[in-house]
Formats: C-alpha cells, structure tokens, sequence
C-alpha cells in the first residue's frame, strides 16, 4: 500500500506541474506546436548546443588549441586505457586493437586499427574525447587528448618517440590507410544497376569462372589434370657419406609451421618488425633473433630484468623462446612485456619455426 500512496503522489505531482500555470515546467516558453502536437519543450539554448558540439572534423574543424607529447601519451595510456588496450595497443582478451594489422586488409583475416584502417586523425581525437576512457567518458583534459592521440601515432610507427602532437601541426599529419577511402558513389555506380528490370533466363551468352573460392574451397576444377610423364628410369648417386668430424646439418622448419607462425606474428607487429627494412620500434626488431643473445639489440632500451637476463649469458634457443612465449613475465620476471603468452603448446611451436625462418633469410 505504501509504494500506491507514493505512486499517487507521484501522478498527482505531475499533473500539478503540467496543469498549474505558473509550475516549474511553464516557466520556460514553449515551442509553437505541430499539427497535432502538444506544444511541449523549447529551442535549446547556446550553451546546451555546445556542450553536445564538440565533434571535430577533418578540416579540423572544431579542434581546441592544445598540445601532448608522445611519453606523456604512454603514462596515460597504461594508467588510463591499457587495461582494456594492452599497454601498447595490442588488445586484452576481445577488446578492440589499436596498433598494428598492417598490410592485413586484403588478406583474408584483416585486423582493422588506427593505423592499418582509419582515414583521418580527426576520428582519433574525436572518439577519444568523446568516449574514452571506458566508463569515465569526457574526463579528459585537452592536452591529455592531443597526448593519447600522439602515443597512439607512435605505436601504429607514424611518428618518432619525440613527437608533440598539436592544433597546429594537426593537420599535417595523412593516415596510412587515407588513399584507400574514396566518397560514397553508390548513388551513381550501384543504384542504376539494381533499378532496371532484371534478366530471368538466357543473360548470358557463355559463362566463365573469373575468381576461385580458395577459403571456401567450392569452386570446382575446370581444367584437365595434365597426364603425367612416363617415368624414366635414372641413375641415382649414392649419398655422399658425411665426415666423421661434421655436425649434422640442422633441418629446415616445416614450412606450413612457419606459415602459422607469420600470421600468429601480427599479433606481434604492433610493437615488433621483422624483415626487410626492420627496426627497433616499441620492441626491439627481431630479425636474427633464434640463438641470439638476450637484450643483445643495438639502440634498444630494454628493461633491467631483460638485461640483467643477457648479462647472465642467456640466449634465445629453443627451449628459452618456448618459456617466454608461453609466459613472458613469469619466465623472465620484472620485464615490461605487455603480451600475456600464447595459449597452446602447438601456437609456440609455430612462433618458434617463424623465428628460425625470418633468422636463417
């Protein structure tokens, strides 16, 4: 009974402000009312507009005056975003990536991150001030966005650990990715196509396959399977005996092992490079990287527990990368790594077989 009493009050209160002149709610000047309509609110004032406008564009449009650097950038994100983030933008659990996934859009497996994806930095500095940090949202600072938005440049290699990012220098800066975006021409391109009377029978004169289903693997084989040679018989050469002082030749990784170990590597790729043109980056390159010494890479600050690891003459075979990338903290304690291991023994195995292959190219 007590909750109806409260219930009636409630409705009887309500009724009161709508149908007493003079209430709270008829202070305010009400709207000229629709056909049909109540003539309820008002036009929203200066001020109430402003505090929904804040979008920013990519003319830079509505961008506030401010500055942050990259290193101020890093203490906030592993205090403010890095629980969800990955200290360095490489994700927790099934939390967005922010770094990373380059050259993966065309594959069959894209990783979509700021600096392999999104078109402008405006998108960046806007959803950060929007939105972030989760469940704190518009908390930040302005120079405190311009700084996360700065680190997020460097771990996706756009720019230097130096970097101070600005309302002045912001529009300097092309995404990756921004050649890849064209306007929407759907109107022009696809509409016309999908409004004319549709073919129903004899559209074609002849039919071709013009692209294979690899991934699904359904498209089926048109060509004839060429007639194997007749064998010839040949010759073979006794192999040679080895001499009784050589070591045995170390076999060649399985390449379908390395192959899994490249793509488990993009995980990888937003703080590591491998290959060609490979640099220290915020982890140090890893090219050569199997039975090299531990902490052994020039220009790299690397953490005191990795160093003190290298110091102690540890090396990176087999048996000590399988430790470490099943458990990165907990095998060499006290390091910086921000990556919580891989989770199978056959994942290890592979990364491994990646890392002999890119050390022996």
């Amino acid at each position: 009974m007590l909750k109806s009493a409260e219930m009636m009050k409630t409705l009887a209160l309500c009724t009161a402000l709508v149908a007493v002149p003079g209430a709270v709610l008829a202070q305010e000047s009400a709207a000229p009312s629709r056909d049909g309509g109540y003539g309820l609110g008002r036009t929203a004032l200066p001020e109430e507009i402003a505090a929904w406008d804040i979008d920013i564009r990519p003319d830079g449009q509505g961008l506030p005056v401010g500055s942050g650097d990259v290193w101020t950038g890093e203490e906030l994100f592993i205090e403010q975003c890095s629980a969800c983030h990955g200290d360095f933008g490489e994700a927790v659990g099934r939390w967005p990536m922010l770094a990373g996934g380059f050259g993966t859009l065309e594959g069959e497996d894209p990783v979509k991150t700021i600096g392999s994806y999104w078109p402008y930095l405006s998108t960046v500095w806007d959803y950060v001030h929007r939105a972030m940090p989760y469940g704190a949202a518009q908390t930040l600072e302005d120079d405190e966005v311009y700084a996360l938005v700065a680190y997020l440049m460097y771990v996706n290699n756009m720019v230097e650990d130096d970097f101070v990012l600005s309302n002045e220098n912001f529009l300097e800066i092309a995404m990756p990715n921004e050649e890849a975006f064209f306007m929407d021409d759907r109107v022009e391109t696809e509409f016309p196509l999908f409004t004319v009377e549709p073919c129903m029978e004899n559209c074609a004169e002849s039919v071709e396959i013009t692209m294979r289903s690899m991934v699904l693997d359904v498209t089926p084989d048109t060509e004839e399977a060429a007639e194997p040679a007749p064998e010839e018989a040949a010759v073979e050469e006794a192999p040679a005996e080895p001499a009784a002082d050589a070591e045995p030749a170390e076999a060649a990784p399985d390449p379908e092992l390395v192959a899994a170990g490249e793509r488990l590597f993009r995980q990888c790729s937003a703080c590591h490079q491998i290959g060609d043109g490979a640099v220290n980056r915020t982890g140090p390159l890893l090219n050569g990287i199997h039975d090299a010494p531990v902490a052994s890479r020039e220009g790299f600050r690397y953490s005191p527990a990795l160093a003190g690891a290298g110091d102690s003459g540890m090396v990176w075979d087999d048996e000590t990368l399988a430790g470490y990338l099943a458990d990165p903290r907990g095998f060499i304690r006290g390091n910086r790594m921000a990556f919580a291991g891989l989770r199978s023994q056959e994942d290890i195995e592979a990364m491994i077989a990646y890392l002999r292959a890119a050390s022996t190219e």
